[in-house]
């Protein structure tokens, strides 16, 4: 994995730097996610309902696939496939996500993104370059003050949270969830990405398809505002991707 940071960090800085979505409780259920360190060497490999990713590590350019859902194009781990199971869920529902402890020098928002699957399901569907994600949630910063969207997580017991929107037609979603480390001071194009993706079987009544839909990659610009943001200055935040999606 290559880490563009200070040498005055030093190693013990590169190991504790760093997380991932844990484990989630949807439909009020605890479901453990991809652990990078453990399922690969395990026989058989567990079943989930997160997608694989690459580690502890971050996404640094917004033109790699890997900014989709998790992967280290430098190291020829390339993008992310497709989890085996879902998560039955419905709709108008809250999502619970539970990281690993999030250190307090990686300030930035978390945002959430869905994408709806083919009718068999996500088990077996890549998006690849198509344009199929809307946004649902998102925290930035509070005003200009050091409170942001992964504050919470730099406690223990600390979760990030996103509710299933209520008029959403029922069926399988991909959902994309991620927080951007903010490190202008000392890396290019000045934010660090950490993707992660879980797969839903969502219920409900609703019959809204979101339209205006963005592409990972695509969505993100090196040169947005919430990407060559300085987050040691006291200044207003724009958090960067499309609006929200609202019923």
């Amino acid at each position: 994995m290559k880490f563009i940071l200070p040498a005055l960090l030093g190693s013990v800085a590169l190991v504790t730097a760093h997380g991932y979505v844990d484990n989630a409780t949807i439909g009020g259920n605890v479901y453990q996610f991809y652990q990078p360190y453990q399922d690969p060497y395990m026989n058989p490999v567990p079943q989930r309902i997160s997608r694989v990713i690459q580690g502890n590590g971050p996404v640094q350019d917004v033109t790699y696939s890997d900014l989709q859902c998790g992967g280290d194009t430098v190291n020829g781990i390339i993008g992310s496939k497709p989890a085996a199971l879902h998560a039955d869920a419905a709709t108008g529902s809250k999502v619970t996500l539970r990281w690993t402890l999030w250190p307090d020098s990686h300030v930035g928002p978390v945002i959430t993104y869905m994408a709806r699957c083919p009718d068999s399901g996500c088990d077996a569907w890549v998006p690849g370059a198509s344009a199929v994600w809307f946004k649902v949630a998102e925290e930035g910063r509070s005003g200009t003050s050091n409170t942001w969207g992964d504050t919470p997580l730099m406690k223990a017991g600390g979760a990030a949270s996103y509710t299933i929107p209520s008029c959403l037609k029922a069926g399988y979603y991909l959902v994309r969830h991620e927080i951007i480390a903010l490190h202008s001071a000392y890396s290019y194009p000045g934010a660090q990405f950490y993707p992660g993706c879980h797969q839903l079987k969502v219920t409900g009544s609703g019959s809204t398809t979101p339209s205006s839909l963005v592409a990972f990659p695509g969505a993100y610009k090196g040169s947005d505002p919430g990407i060559t943001y300085d987050s040691y200055k006291a200044q207003t935040y724009t958090i960067p991707g499309p609006k929200l999606f609202t019923c």
